[in-house]
């Protein structure tokens, strides 16, 4: 399976030119799977929940994905990629897997980052595995990865890849993706984009480096930290079905539930 990563710098407000923008970077690349950073249709930094509602869509009746959906089918490809949706007035910071054959599945971002909390509302649909060509694969958004629980959930449930649509502004985000992935035995796709995004009362400066790691922690493809970046590897997903640490450890086998329940209390 190819796999692979699309990093640019969206226009804030210019969905016609992110779309765009998009489609000329994917349209030289043969892959099975790309995923495109976090708010990707949109850009980042808003500065009201008015401003967000103008541009925010609907998931089932969304122009941009639309658009991208026929390009995953023309390039047979599927594309996991961030925007601003609203729902029934409730807006929310989400992805969407757009599948070639037109079918699509959606995720809302649940662990919301700093000023996103006044825009968006936390994700309420639980961590989903879904597949693309009998692979099996699970869906976060950039901040989600500050909480181990949210890889693991996904791993539990079956996942070989993460797809991980980012807008890092953290310096650690790409580092502990590798343990992410390491201590679940899973696939990584980090896609974040590069450059400064200031509005308003906000500034922030992405930091690039996409990447794919792999369920070993080891770094398959990295971007720089500045400018746009295309990576595609081929890997066998069949690699994150393996769970076993040595002889007599499984990762999965080995844990202790029991012992855990604090995590899931409030």
């Amino acid at each position: 399976m190819k796999v692979g990563f699309i990093q640019f710098r969206s226009v804030f407000g210019d969905i016609a030119a992110n779309i765009e923008t998009m489609k000329n970077l994917i349209a030289s690349v043969e892959a099975d799977l790309l995923v495109l950073p976090e708010l990707a249709t949109t850009g980042y930094t808003f500065t009201s929940e008015e401003e967000l509602a103008r541009i925010a869509e609907p998931f089932d009746n969304s122009p941009s994905l639309d658009e991208l959906s026929v390009l995953a089918g023309v390039k047979n490809c599927g594309l996991v990629v961030g925007f601003g949706e609203i729902s029934r007035g409730t807006l929310f910071n989400s992805a969407a897997l757009l599948r070639p054959d037109g079918s699509r599945e959606l995720y809302r971002k649940i662990h919301l980052f700093g000023a996103e909390n006044l825009f968006f509302q936390p994700g309420d649909i639980p961590f989903a595995v879904h597949e693309l060509n009998g692979i099996r694969l699970g869906i976060m958004i950039c901040f989600d990865w500050y909480f181990p629980e949210s890889v693991r959930v996904l791993a539990l449930k079956g996942a070989e890849i993460i797809c991980h649509p980012v807008n890092f502004v953290l310096p650690w985000g790409q580092r502990s993706m590798i343990v992410r992935s390491l201590e679940n035995r899973v696939f990584s796709i980090t896609a974040n984009r590069y450059g400064v995004e200031s509005r308003g009362d906000y500034s922030f400066t992405f930091t690039g480096a996409s990447q794919i790691i792999s369920p070993y922690g080891e770094i398959l493809a990295a971007a720089p930290a500045e400018g746009e970046s295309v990576a595609v590897v081929e890997i066998d997903p069949a690699l994150a079905r393996n769970k076993k640490i040595n002889r007599y450890n499984d990762l999965f086998e080995s844990r202790r539930p029991e012992f855990y329940r604090r995590i899931s209390e409030p």
